[in-house]
């Protein structure tokens, strides 16, 4: 395989790009959404519940468990483009 180290290379890019792209989104939601802006967000309710105290409490989850899936989605495609997948 010529310029497999190259190649290798641009996936693990694409990867952590991913995961860091990934991993700002949970931030913000958990963090910015659940603690930070917690008070303006408050002010709009879901569920009857404020939702500042939902992000905190609930929607940071689920946002992440999505974010799992959208991962393992990305790296089936990227495994398939560098030929690296299991199947």
């Amino acid at each position: 395989m010529p310029n497999s180290s190259g190649r290798m290379t641009e996936y693990w890019k694409k990867n952590l790009r991913t995961l860091w792209i990934l991993l700002s989104i949970w931030f913000v939601v958990s963090f910015g959404f659940g603690i930070i802006l917690v008070e303006p967000l408050n002010q709009l309710k879901i569920g009857g519940y404020p939702l500042g105290f939902w992000f905190a409490q609930q929607g940071s989850i689920f946002v992440f468990i999505i974010l799992i899936f959208v991962y393992v989605a990305r790296m089936n495609k990227l495994d398939k483009e560098f030929d690296v997948n299991e199947d």
